[in-house]
């Protein structure tokens, strides 16, 4: 019976010694071939105290969002120390091919990833947010990969984490580039997603119950969409030029307008009926978006 609790992972060792693997060419990074990998121990949830990067062919049935796709197309997903990866529920695939390359925060450190690796906000996406690539893509991404390998396979020298982390920094660059290029590409599925944000918050906003808890957050929609909530600004950002929570504002103005141009209801209670705890909030909120208060908006629309 697997373990319900996930089991940490904090070094590249005890990767390969799970895997049944031989000892790791460097101790702070690694890169496994996922062809013929079994899975024979009870684990089926794992957290990474490390940063994980993986390409994988011939995962069948995979959830994309809200959908489930069958493919054969190179994917890739990213994360960062932390996060749980659980295990496919019917085991490792048997056609399952690709590899997952392990770097250890040490081995950043004292470079220029050690803080710029934090804002690639693809670590923080969920894994069924992951990255189709095209096959040239695939291509240029595998020889980076092949590289790096490469690199630390050999004979270690004063030079060799340099031109390890210009090719990892280059491989996120890319990673970058394809993730831009899929928000476009993915029409369809964006802008259903477009969609039900519009109607989520329009609802949110028509829903006393629903206010009565507070303003919405980013989290609110994001859960609702079965997405996580880094992809879901990103995602927004592309299409829209906005992210979630700049949506969310904007849709707030356009209430408290309405309310403010049709009602007699006062500054405040327009506040708390939006969801704001305290009308200052309101106000301020509102004086930024529009450049005048509230009540001089009032005034000059009557």
């Amino acid at each position: 019976m697997a373990n319900s609790k996930p089991y940490r992972i904090s070094s590249v060792t005890e990767i390969h010694r799970l895997m049944g693997l031989p000892k790791p060419h460097h101790p702070l990074i690694s890169i496994v071939d996922l062809k013929g990998l079994r899975n024979d121990t009870d684990i089926d949830a794992v957290i990474f105290d490390l940063y994980v990067i993986s390409m994988k062919r011939g995962c069948d049935g995979l959830h994309y969002g809200q959908q489930k796709y069958d493919f054969d197309e190179g994917l890739m997903a990213f994360m960062s120390p932390g996060q749980v990866l659980r295990g496919e529920e019917n085991g490792v695939p048997s056609n399952l091919q690709g590899w997952m390359l392990f770097v250890h925060p040490d081995f950043l450190w004292n470079t220029s990833l050690a803080t710029k690796i934090r804002r690639y906000e693809y670590f923080s996406y969920a894994t069924h947010e992951a990255l189709f690539l095209s096959d040239k893509e695939e291509v240029l991404i595998n020889e980076l990969v092949k590289n790096i390998k490469t690199e630390y396979a050999g004979n270690i020298d004063k030079f060799s984490q340099d031109i390890i982390i210009s090719h990892l920094e280059t491989l996120l660059n890319y990673a970058e580039r394809f993730y831009q290029r899929q928000f476009i590409t993915r029409k369809i599925t964006n802008h259903q997603i477009l969609d039900q944000v519009e109607v989520l918050l329009t609802t949110y906003l028509k829903n006393e119950a629903l206010l009565a808890k507070g303003l919405p957050t980013v989290q609110y929609f994001a859960d609702a969409l079965n997405i996580s909530a880094k992809y879901l600004s990103s995602l927004l950002k592309q299409l829209t030029g906005q992210t979630m929570q700049q949506i969310i504002h904007e849709k707030l103005i356009e209430k408290a307008k309405e309310k403010l141009s049709t009602t007699r209801m006062s500054v405040s209670e327009i506040a708390y009926q939006l969801g704001f705890e305290h009308p200052q909030s309101f106000n301020k909120l509102f004086k930024s978006k529009t450049k005048q208060s509230p009540l001089n908006f009032r005034q000059s629309f009557n």
